[in-house]
């Protein structure tokens, strides 16, 4: 391409994405690198139109974020690392459920159902303006299989199937996004509830540039 006059620019990652069956793990990995396109939508279950990772430390869940998409919420403390991987939810486009056939990391499911994460879909979103300036304001509802029944669990950890029904994520512009070098924003749990039979059930979080005390990987 350069011969021809087309100046080209490496960015690790940039490609299309060839696969089969449901994206929910791919896309709620949510990557840093763009995502060029999903090719062959119709072999693949249906999806709505950058993941954050954070933790209730009160309630000892994992959550992350990937905006405008869906919410996980999983027990316990995950490290980031794994959870940047995405799941892995499809197949190669062979339809062989060989995970070395991608051309990225992923991770297998969850044996143990204590650690099935729970999911929130996008269900809406509005604009607000108040005096410290614009915020997006999303709304993500619990979702479930037809028939879906999460089998006891003996964590002595809050099932967040059972605490919480919608998650609110708030999110301001951020124009300068584009000028610096590709990171991950964070997310903070502002609150949540915390014994079940409780009336709220909802979840608010905070996403945004990280902070100086805050960390986020690529």
């Amino acid at each position: 391409m350069a011969e021809l006059g087309v100046p080209l620019t490496r960015h690790p990652g940039f490609h299309q994405y060839d696969v089969y069956g449901d994206l929910l793990g791919l896309l709620a990995a949510h990557p840093v690198a763009p995502l060029v396109s999903l090719h062959h939508l119709d072999v693949v279950r249906p999806l709505f139109p950058n993941q954050s990772i954070c933790y209730d430390a009160a309630n000892r869940w994992t959550v992350t974020v990937a905006w405008g998409f869906v919410v996980t919420v999983t027990r316990g403390v995950m490290p980031a690392r794994e959870m940047e991987m995405p799941t892995r939810t499809f197949l190669n486009w062979y339809r062989r459920a060989d995970y070395k056939a991608h051309a990225f990391n992923t991770r297998p499911l969850a044996r143990n159902q204590c650690e099935r994460p729970a999911l929130y879909y996008l269900a809406s979103a509005r604009r607000t303006v108040v005096r410290t300036g614009e915020t997006t304001v999303t709304r993500y509802q619990r979702w479930r299989h037809r028939n879906d029944v999460r089998p006891p669990c003996q964590w002595r950890i809050p099932d967040p199937d059972a605490l919480l029904d919608s998650v609110i994520v708030l999110k301001k512009p951020d124009p300068g996004l584009w000028d610096r070098s590709p990171m991950r924003n964070c997310c903070r749990v502002l609150s949540s509830p915390r014994k079940e039979g409780g009336g709220n059930k909802t979840m608010t979080i905070d996403v945004g540039v990280c902070k100086d005390w805050e960390y986020s990987q690529v």
